[in-house]
């Protein structure tokens, strides 16, 4: 057990993982070994003679798995950032182990008897606010998983929490399966109209595979994108939108028959609990509270937005009819004449902007602006090591005292053993850990334009506000000034946790934001301030259809949470009814959303995937503020990190934001800055 990594005392700088020496088959003797200690630390608070107190039961409970924590999230790291088969066919046993033992927790009568004698004695404790919200949360976490149930319904908890543990994980195995078996080779006859970044990155690509002399495309965003939104080829557009929009739906990898069953027990599970269904379940622990004011909020916006994307759609259905006589517009069809038409109305292609976003500037960039807005300064590591190559490692400091903030790794380009898409996460939060408080190490993944042969890494504008985005969520973990891991950094309600993120976002469109790392690769000249305006100029274009298609999502998540499971025979159907009213454009027999929709059946979002559309409305009236005052603005920074990003889930959200603010927020700000109001 000594030679396990994930068991032997940590000590390389700050504790950090020895990525080097982890190997697959660590993970289970690790997980099982710390469940061990884990279970002595909790039988030692039910055995305490001492009468119950903060101290020897709440406090000790939080510190009671803190290895465990970090062995489990290193394994669910590594699973969806570098997960090979041998990693994926152990989650179908440290899952299942996982749920096993937080269900020995939160279903021990003994244990919880201990926290409710706390929790009713709380306002004789003298407690300071922090401490009497995780007392709370605590109390309230056993309440809603099952401390109240009788014996029999606590044995059926156990059981749906267990088969639930391994259908996400599967869920997500299926979709990157689904994605990495499609491959497009295409010769140099089929490349019209795609961007020169676009045909490097695959004539490299298919030269590693053994297809020298052609092109290689999958559906991986930076080789899907620029295929749906640049191709002059109608036929292979369409292939690929096919391809890319009926992952997992059928064939060996298909979800259809998981998300029935992930449905049945995740409805299952809230009755049981005593609510009506799973949305209701989720909303209990967020800002909006019930699912009416969810669906209530989403129907105001898509009222706002549905006729604005409605003129955007026929301006563009118009404009393919006159240009290349489209007469039957289909979905493939979208991107490829809305970036034609943008071109033509602002002069403007979002390609011109990629030669001055180069990946090492942009990262720079938003280090600076961490320096600029919070005083904090990162500096690359390259002896500690790390879990791939692509990865870097950074410690981070406080410029004016050099503090120590703590690490931060980036893992920015695709690879067939990543799921897709972009996240932060943790291999350690903020707070109590091993005795004493501890700064965090977080890191954010991304599937970013890789480097070619003659080019470096050449960010598209999407990527680089995916980068705005997710450093965002880096500074609420990195900037955590909590005492408790378990309120720290990012563990805040769902549909507040992207305000960081999203507020981030505002700066990728301001001259003075874009003039600290928008340099051109090649001779280093700033971005031309007459491209900046273009870019600005553009950015309410689609605003209506954009806006339709994140409230759609959010509406399609909150009807498969709320509908009687029993009551759904076909995903394919459901799905169909579910949107009919945000169709506008005929729908593409084959394909759908959900079954590749890993936001809601196999994340965090189920039943909260409209919190986006949610905090857009903080960020939009949270960054008016900074646009008042100024983008850099020393003031309305520093009351940001103090009431947002240092103080994680310690207070409710609504009052941290008012504390920012000084106000609740203002529900027209994000339709101000969307152009639709």
């Amino acid at each position: 057990m000594s030679q396990n990594p994930l068991i032997a005392p940590l000590n390389l700088f700050d504790q950090a993982l020895p990525f080097d020496k982890i190997q697959a088959e660590h993970f289970i003797p690790a997980v099982e070994y710390w469940i061990i200690e884990a279970k002595k630390n909790i039988q030692h608070i039910i055995d305490n003679p001492a009468a119950p107190t903060f101290e020897n039961v709440i406090f000790a409970l939080e510190k009671s798995s803190e290895r465990l924590d970090q062995a489990s999230t290193t394994f669910g790291n590594l699973e969806v950032a570098h997960g090979d088969e041998k990693i994926h066919e152990l989650s179908k046993k440290i899952y299942p182990l996982l749920a096993s033992f937080s269900s020995d927790i939160t279903l021990n009568a003994a244990l919880f008897q201990k926290i409710k004698h706390v929790h009713d004695h709380r306002k004789d404790l003298q407690l300071d606010s922090e401490s009497m919200r995780l007392l709370e949360k605590t109390y309230l976490s056993f309440a809603r998983n099952g401390a109240l149930l009788s014996p029999d319904k606590k044995d059926s908890l156990r059981k749906i929490d267990q088969e639930l543990s391994t259908l996400g994980p599967q869920f997500s195995e299926n979709v990157l399966k689904d994605t990495n078996a499609f491959e497009l080779i295409l010769t140099s006859a089929d490349l019209t109209g795609l961007p020169e970044s676009a045909t490097e990155a695959a004539k490299d690509l298919a030269e590693s595979k053994g297809h020298s002399g052609r092109y290689l495309f999958n559906l991986q965003m930076p080789s899907y994108l620029p295929l749906i939104t640049y191709s002059s080829r109608r036929d292979i557009r369409e292939h690929v939108f096919r391809a890319y929009n009926s992952r997992a739906t059928t064939g060996a990898h298909a979800n259809q028959e998981l998300i029935k069953k992930i449905l049945q027990l995740k409805s299952q599970r809230s009755q049981l609990l005593g609510f009506k269904n799973h949305a209701d379940f989720v909303l209990q622990e967020r800002m909006a509270q019930t699912a009416e004011q969810v669906t209530g909020f989403l129907k105001r916006l898509q009222n706002v937005s549905k006729s604005a994307a409605q003129k955007d759609l026929q301006e563009i259905v118009d404009f393919a009819k006159n240009t290349d006589g489209i007469a039957d517009f289909r979905p493939w069809d979208f991107a490829y004449y809305s970036e034609k038409l943008k071109e033509k109305k602002y002069a403007f292609n979002e390609e011109d902007l990629r030669p001055y976003f180069r990946l090492e500037n942009v990262v720079n960039g938003v280090f600076e602006h961490a320096r600029r807005l919070y005083g904090i300064v990162f500096k690359e590591n390259t002896q500690l090591p790390v879990y791939h190559p692509d990865v870097k490692c950074y410690e981070i400091y406080r410029e004016d005292n050099q503090t120590y903030l703590g690490l931060f790794y980036t893992d920015f380009f695709p690879r067939q053993t990543k799921k897709g898409g972009a996240w932060m996460t943790l291999f350690r939060s903020q707070g109590y850990f091993e005795g004493t408080i501890h700064r965090p190490h977080v890191s954010i993944v991304c599937n970013f334009t890789k480097p070619t042969s003659t080019k470096p890494s050449l960010l598209t504008y999407d990527e680089v506000r995916t980068l705005f985005h997710e450093f965002g969520h880096a500074l609420h973990g990195i900037l955590s000034d909590c005492k408790y891991q378990s309120l720290g950094g990012t563990n805040v309600y769902w549909d507040f946790v992207e305000l960081p993120s999203q507020i981030m976002e505002n700066w990728v469109n301001e001259k003075e934001s874009l003039d600290l790392y928008a340099h051109h690769y090649e001779t280093n000249e700033l971005i031309p301030k007459d491209l900046v305006g273009k870019l600005v100029y553009s950015q309410k274009y689609l605003a209506g259809w954009a806006s339709l298609r994140q409230i759609q999502l959010g509406t399609l998540d909150m009807l498969w949470h709320m509908t009687d499971p029993n009551l759904i025979s076909n995903v394919e159907q459901f799905e169909d009814q579910a949107v009919s009213d945000f169709r506008l454009l005929p729908k593409v027999e084959g394909t759908n959303v959900s079954c590749s929709f890993s936001h809601i059946f196999a994340g965090g979002y189920s039943a909260g995937y409209y919190s986006y559309k949610w905090a857009e409305v903080l960020d939009a009236d949270a960054f008016e503020y900074f646009k008042e005052k100024g983008i850099f603005n020393h003031e309305v920074a520093a009351r940001f990190r103090d009431n947002i990003l240092s103080r994680g889930g310690s207070e409710h959200p609504m009052e941290l934001y008012k504390k920012f603010r000084g106000r609740e927020p203002d529900a027209d700000a994000l339709l101000r800055r969307d152009g639709l109001i």
